[in-house]
């Protein structure tokens, strides 16, 4: 059985990747740094429905965490067909000048450094098996830059061109790099806007509706499977419309 590491998948569009991979019969490494209570509740509800699931903690921006997080992935479920790269935090939005060092900080490591440092230790695994599928989610900030969410767009940014230099490096050892964009998903991390804005947000999306993590779940596993295998280096926007 093929196994997936996901990473913030304790809640939001990662637990919907997890959830979705699980059913199509991946085993799924449920990565969380500090929601151990929906981890572990989502470990046991993939359980029950017949899947295999793994928790691991770990902060994704520590080099030491990272490596534990794939050595115990590696003991207990062999080497990693594939690492969705999800966690990530976002701002309170606000302006560029209103924005403190510590808050720059803390966004680049877990949305920005966490990824490149995951994806380093991944390709030690896939590179001597010639095989492998990582797939990057960054935002559509990252790809047209939101106002008061400079920082943020910056970090998802970040992830875009991680995706394309990365996926160049190892295109040779047969390891497939993609990206999602996101539009604006239905997750806690839009809980700070108003009905008013997230009508708003709705009415610029020309589908008329905001996305779903059901939504990059799917295209998730489009791009892990073997109908994609032909596909790299890619940024999917899934916007409903909201940037083409």
């Amino acid at each position: 059985m093929k196994s997936v590491i996901v990473t913030g998948a304790s809640r939001g569009i990662g637990a919907a990747i997890a959830k979705t991979l699980a059913k199509v019969g991946y085993a799924v490494v449920i990565n969380y740094n500090k929601s151990a209570e929906s981890a572990v509740s989502l470990c046991r509800e993939i359980r029950e429905s017949g899947g295999i699931a793994l928790n691991i903690q770990g902060d994704v921006s520590l080099t030491s965490d990272v490596q534990r997080i794939f050595s115990v992935s590696y003991e207990q479920l062999g080497t990693p067909y594939a690492l969705i790269n999800n966690a990530g935090i976002a701002l309170r939005g606000a302006p560029i000048q209103d924005i403190t060092d510590s808050e720059i900080e803390s966004v680049f490591a877990a949305n920005l450094t966490g990824a490149i440092k995951c994806s380093r230790e991944a390709v030690k695994y896939m590179i001597p098996r010639h095989c492998g599928k990582i797939v990057n989610i960054s935002s559509v900030w990252g790809q047209i830059g939101g106002s008061c969410e400079v920082v943020y767009s910056a970090s998802k940014a970040g992830i875009i061109g991680l995706t394309k230099a990365l996926s160049n490096e190892v295109a040779p050892s047969g390891i497939n790099v993609n990206c999602i964009a996101p539009g604006v998903i239905t997750t806690d991390m839009i809980s700070c806007y108003s009905k008013d804005d997230l009508n708003v947000l709705c009415d610029e999306t020309p589908l008329g509706r905001l996305g779903t993590p059901e939504d990059i779940a799917n295209a998730v596993e489009f791009l892990i499977s073997d109908k994609a295998a032909f596909i790299t280096g890619q940024i999917l926007g899934i916007n409903g419309g909201m940037a083409v």
